[in-house]
């Protein structure tokens, strides 16, 4: 019974120790050689959104999610593909999400559109209130 147990527990040990023992990716933590590059991905890095920690750019995460972004920022670069190629490439992998930078497209309109309607639909109701104050005050008069 008791090797059972110890076997079972080793089976939930094994992914545990598989995950921390994963070295990070080459360029995670490593800036590239030549400035230029490295000041490019720097630039796209931090308008990259870092998916598990939601509220940092990939260039301020911690996150080994973030690292494998950093990578294949800085990977792609070394390769010869411009920024907007690489941002292309990490929406069309992860979604527009990843952008701090959004694209209008037929998924991220409603982030365009709702506030200037909202914008408009106050500024119609400011207007009709202030109209009928001034009617209402030469009424009186």
């Amino acid at each position: 019974m008791m090797r059972l147990v110890v076997a079972i527990l080793a089976l939930f040990a094994v992914p545990v120790l598989a995950q921390s023992s994963m070295p990070p990716a080459p360029y995670a933590y490593t800036q590239l050689e030549d400035p230029a590059l490295e000041a490019q991905a720097a630039e796209l890095m931090g308008t990259l959104r870092c998916l598990k920690c939601q509220s940092q750019s990939i260039n301020d995460s911690d996150a080994p999610m973030a690292g494998d972004m950093r990578h294949q920022v800085r990977s792609r670069l070394l390769a010869g593909e411009s920024p907007d190629e690489i941002r292309s490439w990490l929406t069309a992998r992860y979604g527009d999400y990843v952008s701090y930078e959004p694209q209008v497209s037929s998924t991220t309109w409603p982030l365009f559109a709702i506030p200037a309607l909202l914008l408009i639909v106050v500024a119609l109701i400011l207007l009709r209130r202030l109209g009928k104050r001034r009617s209402d005050g030469e009424v009186a008069e």
